[in-house]
């Protein structure tokens, strides 16, 4: 195993350290590099991280916001993830940040991968930050147990950036950041929230084939620690 967690009571205390944990680094990168990078994810969990992270008093305008993953509808559908990005981090001081993100106009993500790995070259070779969540089904990102797609997703090939994959059981096709794109990032956090997911989690810390729990992938990889933040409820 290559991960560490952080235990917390409530989600809000959770948000709050994780969200000035995420600021320092960015603000770190900004100081090195004169800009930032930053990955989230969508899902039910990163809103009430969103809140607060907005708030970080950093310079956002050096800071480019993409996505770990999205699913195939339009930006104003509610399942978007660019959306609740837009809703929810991009606001207050965060407004003046740069948003990339991974939905195209093409009719599926197959068709998209060249254009989006343009989209992120200015991303690569590093993220400063990615935030991950964590599916009951084990997966994370868009990599899902059982997807035809997910040897591609789970190439660590310092060419592949990004990956379409269909889900066997969830809505939508999606389009993602490959293993390899998540495991250079420079600081990487998971965030989960609830007793169901922190007991996911354990049998994902436990030895394994990472396409049962392609989650795996990500806690086990030695040379890429991720460190998890968990709450024990909202």
């Amino acid at each position: 195993m290559s991960s560490e967690m952080k235990r917390f009571h409530d989600n809000p205390a959770l948000c709050a350290e994780l969200a000035a944990r995420v600021a320092s680094d960015l603000a770190a990168a900004i100081d090195a590099r004169r800009r930032a990078t930053l990955a989230v994810s969508g899902g039910s969990t990163p809103g009430p991280l969103f809140d607060a992270l907005c708030q970080a008093p950093l310079d956002w305008s050096r800071v480019q916001v993409t996505l770990v993953d999205e699913r195939w509808v339009a930006e104003d559908d509610a399942a978007s993830n660019a959306r609740l990005v837009r809703d929810r981090l991009l606001q207050q001081r965060a407004a003046a940040a740069q948003f990339v993100g991974l939905k195209t106009a093409a009719a599926r993500p197959a068709d998209a991968q060249a254009e989006v790995a343009r989209r992120l070259a200015a991303f690569m070779p590093s993220i400063d930050v990615v935030l991950l969540g964590m599916g009951e089904d084990g997966h994370t990102a868009s990599f899902f147990p059982g997807a035809a797609q997910l040897d591609s997703a789970l190439s660590v090939d310092a060419d592949a950036i990004c990956a379409a994959l269909v889900p066997p059981a969830a809505p939508h096709p999606r389009m993602t950041l490959t293993l390899g794109a998540l495991l250079r990032a420079r600081h990487r956090y998971l965030h989960i929230v609830g007793a169901a997911k922190l007991a996911v989690l354990e049998r994902a810390l436990a030895a394994g084939d990472a396409r049962e729990m392609p989650v795996r992938a990500v806690l086990h990889a030695a040379q890429a620690p991720t460190e998890i933040y968990y709450a024990e409820g909202n």
